[in-house]
């Protein structure tokens, strides 16, 4: 494991967290198992965070007071290096600021701080974003974890489902070269019950935009099990690449990718949450292994 990281311990689980775009790159339940998708070829990323958009926007390109920025898909926060604030036996804070480099993509003033806490078989995760400047600071913020698909070997990615806390009725969202399309479609959700299956991502993600619910598990009828739940995102994505590979992202968000029609100023984007000065926000999720 590289040198920048830390790996928290309690009740028998265990996380490690790398400073490199603060991100979770392990999580092993009381039976040692490894839950979490360890960056093989298919995708090279473990469970990136997703700052200041979540998605792409058109042309890779944030438009703000008449001058265009160059920004590519979910943000350079994953990219970025990640100070250490607080690294303990069970918790740890990282932070991100801004600096010349990212005021050349996105030119506002903010401190992103990433916080991850053991606490009995939970894994929490908090989010706190502040405003460090004079204007309101426009952003999306997203996780992305990826667990293992299936989780035991010996088990068809089949035999897995999400089940959510409450039926969810409402259309979902598609994206197109990264963009999101104009019309709903009829949700694959049938009452609480996500059926997982390779087909399922053939176009891209499932896009919950108004999700009934705050909490959703992934798991089969036997081995391993995890349920997310979320505080302060509205949005819910789920993923794994398009033609199969073994994980797959539950991802709770504040924020989507651009319409296909939007091109405008980002403060306008839909999605986007504005912090007044000096204010700040936070956004909370939980992964229990219960």
């Amino acid at each position: 494991m590289e040198q920048d990281s830390l790996t928290l311990h309690g009740n028998g689980i265990s996380a490690t967290i790398v400073g490199q775009g603060a991100e979770l790159v392990s999580l092993r339940d009381a039976e040692g198992t490894e839950l979490l998708w360890q960056a093989g070829p298919a995708w090279r990323r473990h469970s990136p965070v997703l700052f200041p958009i979540v998605g792409r926007l058109k042309g890779d390109q944030l438009r703000h007071r008449g001058q265009s920025y160059p920004m590519t898909q979910h943000g350079f926060a994953r990219d970025k290096p990640f100070a250490w604030a607080e690294r303990g036996p069970r918790s740890c804070t990282l932070v991100l600021t801004d600096d010349a480099d990212t005021r050349a993509h996105y030119p506002f003033a903010f401190r992103l701080a990433v916080t991850y806490r053991l606490d009995r078989r939970e894994l929490g995760v908090t989010f706190d974003i502040t405003n460090t400047g004079d204007e309101p600071l426009p952003a999306s913020i997203g996780a992305h974890p990826a667990f293992n698909w299936p989780l035991l070997p010996d088990l068809a990615k089949t035999d897995y489902r999400l089940t959510f806390a409450d039926d969810e009725r409402a259309p979902i969202r598609r994206l197109k070269g990264g963009l999101l399309l104009a019309t709903p479609q009829p949700t694959p959700v049938d009452g609480k019950i996500l059926a997982l299956s390779e087909r399922l991502f053939d176009d891209d993600a499932v896009i919950l935009d108004r999700p009934a619910s705050a909490s959703v598990r992934y798991g089969a009828e036997r081995g391993p099990a995890i349920e997310m739940s979320w505080q302060g995102f509205e949005e819910l994505g789920i993923w794994s690449k398009p033609g199969g590979a073994p994980f797959l992202c539950i991802e709770p968000w504040h924020g989507l990718a651009s319409p296909v029609d939007f091109d405008g100023e980002f403060t306008n984007k839909p999605g986007v949450m504005l912090i007044a000065p000096a204010a700040k926000r936070v956004l909370t999720y939980q992964i229990d292994l219960g």
